[in-house]
């Protein structure tokens, strides 16, 4: 094991024993569709996400520095808020969140109730950050990045973790990946555990950048933000942490992408055939899996959230 690796091994292990009190540890679950499939449903995780993991690692450290910050900051299509609202109100903090004004309603409003105030009126993926940079220098508030931040990494590879620990002999762990916090910190868990287990990022073919990244060895940016029903993966680039994780010490060994058509149905199966309400973005290993764009070995799917537009959910699954 390098020592990169293991340095940051030890601190998913860390984030593990910090957060352990304020989420679930979901379960690993076997499907009739393949007897060598597990799947590790963080619908069933508090807020509906895998993103507490990171939000709590992150605004658990930042309640212990002396002085405190004032409070934090984040910017979220929706999942990241909620989380961050959450573990901004258990230890105390004000939350400010910027959401875009296109995000899914569910969501913004699950932010406001867990607590947060939210900015959406004017914000777009593409002024987002400016306006981030403008409320943090007058507010003074600690910024929780969504995935460029290796506090927030280190939370996010406890789901792996969870699913090796359940799952020690996986041969492949897919998940998807946006700004690639949750599979750069699933890489981490994955290669200490194991060097020859596979670990696959899932994103949209209209959203990858994170191929094209895989695919040149730098950073590559989509000019603009993505149309996609998988609204959780809707950056238009990777971080440098995370290409730090994935590409720069080959800690990911691919990425795969799949069309929109591949993630309705998948999401049309996670309802019907395995009763999990997953949101599109969390569908996205499925839609490999079921594509074919998988190994044939016993795999791992981690399923990242069940925040789902019922209106939009309710169109993918009715007859055609």
């Amino acid at each position: 094991m390098t020592a990169f690796l293991e340095e940051h091994a030890a601190q998913v292990r860390q984030a593990a024993d910090r957060i352990r009190p304020h989420i679930r540890r979901t379960p690993s679950l076997t499907t009739d569709l393949d007897p060598e499939l597990r799947l590790k449903p963080e619908c069933f995780q508090l807020t509906g996400s895998f993103k507490v993991r990171g939000a709590f690692n992150a605004i658990l450290l930042l309640a212990a520095q002396q002085p405190r910050p004032a409070g934090v900051i984040a910017v979220s299509s929706g999942n990241h808020a909620q989380a961050v609202a959450l573990a901004a109100a258990t230890v105390g903090l004000s939350a400010l969140v910027l959401i875009p004004e296109d995000a899914n309603p569910g969501k913004v409003a699950a932010t406001r109730a867990l607590g947060a105030e939210v900015i959406q009126e004017g914000i777009t993926f593409a002024n987002r950050e400016q306006r981030l940079r403008e409320e943090m220098a007058e507010r003074g508030l600690a910024l929780v990045h969504p995935f460029d931040d290796w506090n927030v990494i280190h939370g996010q590879g406890t789901a792996a973790l969870e699913l090796l620990e359940d799952e020690p002999e996986l041969r492949v762990i897919a998940a998807p990946v946006g700004g690639g916090g949750l599979l750069s910190g699933t890489a981490i868990s994955a290669k200490s555990h194991n060097p020859d287990l596979r670990v696959i990022g899932v994103e949209p073919a209209v959203a990858d950048d994170a191929y094209r990244t895989w695919k040149t060895g730098s950073i590559q940016a989509l000019a603009v933000a993505p149309t996609t029903l998988a609204d959780g993966v809707r950056t238009t680039s990777i971080g440098m942490r995370t290409f730090d994780v994935m590409f720069a010490n080959r800690l990911v060994d691919e990425i795969v992408t799949v069309t929109e058509e591949e993630i309705v149905t998948a999401v049309q199966v996670a309802w019907s055939r395995l009763h999990l309400a997953l949101e599109p973005t969390g569908a996205l290993p499925l839609a490999a899996y079921l594509s074919g764009k998988l190994p044939s070995e016993r795999t791992g799917l981690i399923f990242t959230g069940g925040n789902a537009n019922l209106e939009t959910v309710a169109t993918l699954l009715r007859p055609q």
